[in-house]
């Protein structure tokens, strides 16, 4: 099984049902060094599964108190790739380190990395 944590609309059941096919079970968990901003959505297929216009995106900051609270579910591998397909392309999946110490997998903005650190 992967992980994923999510703190956008992947947590909406409707979300979760028309994508996975069935409600995800998931614990809260914190990711650290991220801020949350929010994008608009242009897509039409997200537009219709998610019904908001404006989504949450996450980036780096590489600042400890910078916290996001969320959800950590575990997921299959082609549910980790039809969740793939729901992200629009402003997004990227970067591997992480949860403040509880579990790996996931997490979408945030494009070039948001260590190296490209949002200020």
């Amino acid at each position: 099984m992967k992980r994923l944590f999510s703190y956008g609309t992947l947590q909406q059941k409707n979300v979760q049902l028309e994508k996975f096919d069935r409600i995800l079970d998931g614990s809260k968990d914190i990711l650290q060094k991220y801020i949350l901003r929010e994008i608009e959505i242009t897509d039409e297929s997200v537009l219709k599964i998610s019904n908001k216009r404006f989504h949450p995106i996450l980036f780096f900051t590489n600042n400890e108190k910078d916290e996001i609270h969320g959800t950590v579910y575990k997921i299959t591998s082609s549910e980790l790739l039809k969740a793939d397909d729901y992200e629009v392309d402003d997004y990227q999946r970067v591997e992480v380190i949860l403040k509880s110490g579990v790996k996931s997998w997490v979408y945030v903005g494009k070039q948001s990395n260590e190296k490209n650190t949002f200020q």
